[in-house]
């Protein structure tokens, strides 16, 4: 077979969207200091999880994802609570993973698809479409060609992962995956998955950055770029499509994160990190928590400055003074 080379080329608009990411990436030097902020960092991948899972219907809500990897009980069904355990499980493994290893990848779809898939973790054996109704809108390649096609296409990944740009690789890779479908289910979330995989291995950052939120947010656009490029038989619009996502997303990203790090003092800083993202609290839960007995110093020492930084919200913003009042953090 002849040596497979996809097929995509460098526009500007690529180039100008790796520029604009490179730039927020610069401002994000600092996010060695996320180390010190376990919520947001478990709160982003939770976010990830849930939203990669929502794009394949996985019906259950953010506070369901939420609760199944924080070991709580789950009224739903039990193949999409097994697809977060699974999903949490994969993600956490991300750091020991090689981008450019072939057998990496089915490991890992292994683990995204462990006791929900029947060939789990192996290349399919059957032919694979994409149906609208009754039609066939796309056909996968032949079974036969999938290892030689996903052997070729890492083979040309790691002969060129010197000259093309890592967030251009990825996306390409994205796609790749998707158009060649080599897995009988779960071509989406190790497609998404993987692309964080080289991201983060180039810069750390992307193990925190939960692009799969842009992604589900824009799924029309996501699967229409894919469909285009399949007809057109390249994928440039999918890559300027992700590099777009991955742009938009890193601008939320950085404005939180600055947030977080810089626009708190030191007693906003201990409120923040005795509450959870969106679990309203009484001021007096508050308080036993921060080891406090003056709701005048909780106002004005924590809570006041909180809520004017926009980290902490009140249940019933417009009855400051309620005693049914909680707040969240967000």
């Amino acid at each position: 077979m002849k040596q497979y080379h996809p097929p995509f080329s460098i526009t500007n608009q690529m180039l100008d969207l790796v520029s604009s990411i490179m730039e927020k990436v610069g401002n994000l030097d600092h996010y060695d200091n996320l180390n010190k902020m376990p919520i947001l960092r478990k709160n982003n991948r939770i976010c990830s999880i849930h939203s990669s899972l929502a794009i394949e219907a996985n019906s259950l809500s953010l506070n369901q994802v939420k609760d199944v990897i924080d070991g709580k009980f789950v009224i739903g069904e039990q193949k999409e609570i097994q697809e977060v355990k699974n999903a949490y499980k994969a993600y956490n493994t991300m750091e020991d993973l090689d981008p450019y290893s072939m057998e990496d990848l089915k490991k890992i779809h292994g683990v995204l698809t462990y006791l929900t898939v029947d060939e789990s973790g192996v290349f399919r054996k059957g032919n694979e479409g994409v149906f609208d109704g009754d039609k066939c809108i796309f056909m996968a390649p032949k079974p036969e060609m999938v290892e030689p096609l996903m052997s070729q296409l890492f083979v040309w990944m790691e002969n060129n992962k010197e000259q093309l740009h890592p967030l251009i690789l990825s996306s390409l890779f994205h796609y790749e995956l998707v158009f060649i479908h080599p897995f009988c289910d779960g071509n989406g979330r190790t497609a998404r998955l993987w692309q964080n995989v080289i991201l983060s291995n180039w810069k750390g950052i992307f193990s925190y950055v939960p692009i799969e939120s842009q992604l589900r947010k824009y799924q029309e656009d996501y699967y229409r770029a894919i469909d285009r490029c399949n007809k057109a038989g390249n994928s440039n619009e999918f890559i300027e499509f992700m590099l777009k996502m991955i742009d938009e997303v890193l601008a939320q990203f950085v404005k939180s994160t600055n947030q977080e790090m810089y626009s708190y003092n030191k007693y906003v800083k201990r409120l923040l990190e005795i509450m959870d993202y969106n679990i309203p609290m009484s001021a007096n839960e508050i308080m036993g928590k921060l080891g406090i007995k003056s709701k005048e110093t909780l106002r004005n020492t924590y809570l006041d400055p909180a809520i004017k930084s926009g980290l902490i919200k009140r249940t019933i913003p417009d009855k400051a003074t309620s005693k049914n009042q909680m707040y969240y953090k967000v």
